[in-house]
């Protein structure tokens, strides 16, 4: 896909000029610019960054790749932010809206974008694939036939995406839009129950998911994307500030926008459980909404969750309504998550 035909969807992923691989996140995005995460960083410039990478390397073209260890850690993201303002200005923003600096690279250092239903097709059109190809245009037509979703819905992004996989890749998909998510994983929870598929579950998160499972010998993954009509948000229409850091348990009353990322959880019944910032009666969150990619789609509608995060105001510029939501995965700290309540009523 060309840069100037783009319209950044969480989940692409761009190569930039000087060979480094970023992932955008979520869908508002400033003019010419794109929230994004580092995922791969040239051997060559990795020195660079004082953080701790994976023991494998990857090869995109004459270039050598290497991948942090953590990609969503605190300290990394400060590290990573610290390098990218002295050396790469370009790809760092000060965001009025939350007024701070972050990883928002131009669009004029974006060389290739590799957006995961352009990947698709393109293997689904190519001849000669690797055994991995092979496997994932399989695992994609049964998707699409128990499923009823069209094979043109889904979208593949991860190394198989970039043409970089190696033995030990995984099968990284993408669905597009609320409804045909639902529809995916109700097939496969069917699949899963009459021995098709394999799932598994390396930790409470991934059980409550069922988005993971094991074809053809290969762990798969697959997520949700928004579709071009799910994309109503614009940048610039709320402004957020910084309450204060908290802890509480809840229940979700709406999750018709968890499977995406950011992950937005509608809340009720709120109660706190550290008593450091003693809120006001109209600062009680309405929303519980992950920046992190593994809180996508782990509780549903009634279910009670923990949930450790930050408070933020949020201003809603079109409006001028003011409400308040807990932020998980502000970059603050690693101590934030969503936990489901086992066995909770």
């Amino acid at each position: 896909m060309t840069n100037e035909a783009w319209i950044p969807r969480d989940g692409d992923a761009f190569l930039t000029r000087d060979n480094f691989i970023f992932y955008t996140f979520g869908y508002e995005h400033p003019a010419e610019r794109i929230f994004a995460f580092l995922k791969y960083i040239p051997a060559r410039l990795s020195s660079l960054f004082p953080i701790t990478y994976l023991p494998t390397r990857w090869k995109l073209g004459e270039t050598e790749l290497v991948r942090p260890e953590k990609l969503y850690s605190a300290g990394n993201f400060e590290k990573t932010l610290d390098v990218f303002s002295r050396d790469f200005p370009d790809y760092v923003y000060h965001c009025p809206q939350r007024n701070k600096t972050l990883v928002c690279p131009s669009h004029k250092v974006v060389r290739r974008v590799y957006a995961p239903n352009e990947r698709l097709k393109a293997l689904l059109n190519r001849k000669n694939l690797t055994q991995m190809q092979n496997l994932t245009v399989e695992l994609v037509n049964l998707f699409s036939n128990i499923s009823n979703v069209p094979v043109e819905d889904f979208g593949v992004h991860g190394s198989i995406a970039l043409g970089i996989e190696t033995a030990q890749s995984d099968i990284d998909l993408v669905v597009y839009g609320a409804r045909n998510f639902r529809k995916l994983e109700a097939a496969v929870e069917k699949l899963s129950n009459e021995g098709a598929l394999d799932p598994f579950s390396t930790n409470r998160s991934n059980m409550a998911q069922n988005q993971h499972g094991r074809f053809g010998g290969k762990d798969y993954v697959y997520t949700a994307v928004r579709k071009s009509d799910e994309m109503s948000a614009k940048y610039g229409d709320c402004k957020y500030s910084v309450v204060a850091p908290i802890k509480s348990r809840c229940k979700v009353s709406d999750d018709r926008q968890a499977m995406f990322r950011p992950a937005v959880y509608a809340i009720s019944g709120y109660q706190p459980l550290n008593w450091n910032y003693q809120f006001e009666s109209d600062q009680r969150p309405s929303d519980v909404v992950s920046m992190i990619g593994m809180y996508r789609n782990i509780a549903r509608k009634g279910d009670d969750i923990e949930i450790s995060g930050v408070l933020e105001q949020v201003e809603h510029t079109r409006t001028g309504r003011t409400s308040f939501q807990v932020v998980v995965g502000s970059g603050t700290s690693d101590d934030e998550y969503i936990r489901p309540i086992l066995n909770s009523s």
